[in-house]
């Protein structure tokens, strides 16, 4: 009798112990970057805007917002460098209007952000980050959850036609904080994939 009461008490113990696993697990689901950008994605769009200048400098941010109201926003932001190694950064964070505006003012010091439409934005991401795989570098680990933030912008209304690279080619140009070994890595990457002259190379200024 003992021994059948232990074993229920041990069965219930175990019970508890999945039942508490699986609030856990949910919990954390619930709180994932995918689970929050899908949420997010319900949302109206409330601000859409990208580098004025990014194919005459390279390098630029795009950037969508989301919210009930322009007051609180579901911020997300893609640092891309249309000239060679595609979607490099992305972010998202939930923030107010305030810091929106100090971070657009921030990203826009040095060229302007403008507003465009969202399928333009959606359908140059994914053209961008097609084209940098081709030549082996891949998006940003967070890219396939953020992008989701697009919800149902669809990306093939765009008729916008982008052209990546410069003079029909790639050309790397580092950043400041690139160390020498991974500008030795991504020229060998470019010279397996395109050869010595399929690629341009630049010091920035």
């Amino acid at each position: 009798m003992a021994t059948n009461m232990a074993q229920k008490r041990a069965r219930k113990a175990q019970r508890r112990k999945q039942v508490v696993m699986q609030k856990r697990r949910a919990e954390l689901l619930d709180a994932s970057l995918p689970a929050r950008v899908l949420r997010a994605a319900h949302e109206p769009i409330q601000y859409c805007f990208l580098t004025e200048e990014i194919f005459e400098i390279g390098i630029g941010t795009l950037v969508l917002a989301r919210g009930a109201t322009p007051h609180r926003l579901a911020l997300s932001s893609f640092l891309i460098d249309v000239f060679c190694l595609g979607i490099k950064d992305v972010m998202f964070e939930s923030v107010d209007s305030e810091y929106f505006s100090m971070y657009l003012d921030a990203t826009g010091a040095g060229s302007p952000m403008v507003a465009v439409d969202p399928s333009d934005s959606r359908r140059l991401l994914r053209d961008l980050a097609a084209w940098s795989q081709s030549i082996g570098f891949p998006p940003h680990r967070d890219f396939a959850a953020v992008e989701r933030i697009f919800g149902d912008v669809n990306a093939d209304a765009s008729e916008a036609a982008f052209r990546f690279g410069r003079d029909g080619k790639p050309v790397y140009i580092p950043g400041p904080n690139d160390s020498a070994s991974l500008i030795r890595r991504r020229i060998a990457q470019l010279q397996k994939c395109l050869g010595s002259d399929g690629f341009g190379f630049e010091i920035a200024a």
